[in-house]
């Protein structure tokens, strides 16, 4: 498949672009964790996910406050993160890091919060769970994290052989039983909901930014429809013979994938130039190869 020029992706042909555009989208999905995080998660106590997630409850039983705490643990790690990693321990997550440390610092500064913003906790939960989760599939998509107890992951990934997921929910899971410790059983009650809906956000924002549109279209002349999708739509495709099974007559089956935007477009173009036509079409959300991802 060929690059998709028409869509806001990363420009493989030019690695100063792209690397502005990688850590434009970094300081992008910081800025929604720590709107979700310091406005919404932090005053209501709500003790989920990672560092943020004990900062809650380390604030309640210390002299320091979450944004400090969040601050000394994440630099912290990044140095133990340098200690067993190395060389490997990626610049976008350090940058993520300490950006994410630095503008919670800066919030509490300039805009220090005397309890939740509203007296509605559901709703609060809501941000809570929703602004962190977009931020942190934004960051996974571009293969970058916000540091915390992603950190520990690494480590764990290359130095053994345990299952990181199960490790890191489980450290999830001790900051929200500290909270029922802590806070009583309603604030304990509503981080373990956090915690759950946590992870479907995170997935669900993943797979709707990759979401892709596959076609097969059946169709008697292929050459307008693949003259659009190469000189219109700047993709590929593949084309194939079939036979129909009840008529026996040729056909010519177009298969090719594009972005949501472009399958519009191509739908009500086939329309148009042959309503006869056959469409079958899916949704993926993974797809591997040039112009899709990489890896």
């Amino acid at each position: 498949m060929q690059p998709d020029r028409n869509n806001m992706t990363k420009d493989f042909r030019n690695p100063v672009k792209n690397t502005l555009w990688e850590y434009g989208m970094i300081t992008l999905s910081i800025i929604i964790m720590v709107i979700g995080v310091y406005f919404f998660k932090f005053p209501n106590h709500f003790a989920f996910g990672g560092v943020t997630g004990f900062s809650a409850v380390v604030s309640e039983v210390t002299a320091l406050s979450a944004t400090q705490f969040t601050f000394v643990v994440n630099m912290g790690l990044l140095v133990i993160g340098f200690l067993f990693i190395g060389k490997g321990f990626g610049l976008r997550t350090v940058y993520a890091s300490v950006l994410m440390s630095v503008l919670l610092e800066v919030c509490e500064v300039f805009w220090p919060l005397g309890g939740p913003l509203t007296d509605e906790p559901l709703l609060e939960l809501i941000f809570a769970v929703f602004l962190p989760g977009v931020g942190s599939a934004v960051l996974f998509n571009i293969g970058a994290s916000s540091g915390g107890t992603d950190i520990i992951a690494m480590i764990l990934k290359k130095h053994t052989s345990m299952n990181i997921g199960s490790v890191l929910f489980l450290v999830d899971l001790l900051s929200v039983v500290l909270a029922f410790f802590v806070f009583g059983p309603t604030t304990g009650l509503f981080s373990m909901l956090g915690l759950l809906a946590k992870s479907l956000v995170v997935d669900g924002v993943i797979e709707s930014i990759n979401q892709c549109k596959c076609f097969n279209i059946i169709c008697d002349n292929p050459d307008p429809i693949c003259d659009f999708i190469i000189n219109r739509l700047h993709r590929s495709a593949t084309i194939y013979r079939a036979e129909g099974a009840f008529s026996h007559h040729q056909k010519i089956v177009i298969m090719t994938t594009m972005r949501r935007g472009q399958a519009m477009h191509l739908r009500n173009y086939i329309r148009q130039v042959e309503p006869t036509a056959f469409m079958l079409i899916t949704n993926s959300s993974e797809i591997i190869g040039k112009g899709f991802l990489t890896n």
